[in-house]
């Protein structure tokens, strides 16, 4: 038994090693949301506790995704994260591509579906509660129809 473990021991510490591409981080930008659009600051407290980790190129990588193999799973949620929407980037995307992000995101809130589970099981003060949700849910409906008015 002393032995498998030894073996298990030295395998995590081999894996520290391997090195993760973890997604690039960078200070304000300029076409970032919350720069370009007039947003509440109750909405952007709960976008940049609930979201903004995974959804922008300001991340801010805890100890934990320092550590292999968690790193890899960390890297791999914030590069589909930044995928799917990027507030960073969202001066630069057209209008479709605005109200198709938007509408996503509710879907994703009204299902339960965001913030992920696995990362509001660390994170807890990210859980969003109902008020959050509706508050959320109301803002993006309302910016959502200003985009083509």
């Amino acid at each position: 038994m002393k032995k498998v473990i030894w073996i298990i021991l030295l395998i995590l510490i081999g894996l520290q090693f391997i090195p993760v591409d973890k997604p690039q981080v960078t200070g304000n930008n300029p076409n970032d949301l919350l720069s370009v659009v007039s947003v509440p600051d109750t909405v952007a407290d709960i976008l940049k506790n609930s979201c903004y980790d995974c959804h922008s190129n300001q991340t801010i990588y805890p100890w934990y995704s320092h550590v292999a193999p968690v790193s890899w799973l960390v890297a791999k949620d914030v590069r589909e994260g930044r995928e799917h929407v990027n507030f960073s980037n969202w001066q630069v995307l057209e209008l479709t591509k605005k109200a198709e992000r938007l509408e996503n995101m509710i879907d994703e809130i009204k299902d339960g579906e965001m913030p992920m589970s696995i990362y509001t099981a660390i994170h807890q003060d990210a859980r969003l509660s109902e008020e959050q949700q509706k508050l959320i849910i109301d803002w993006i409906n309302d910016y959502g129809n200003s985009l083509f008015e």
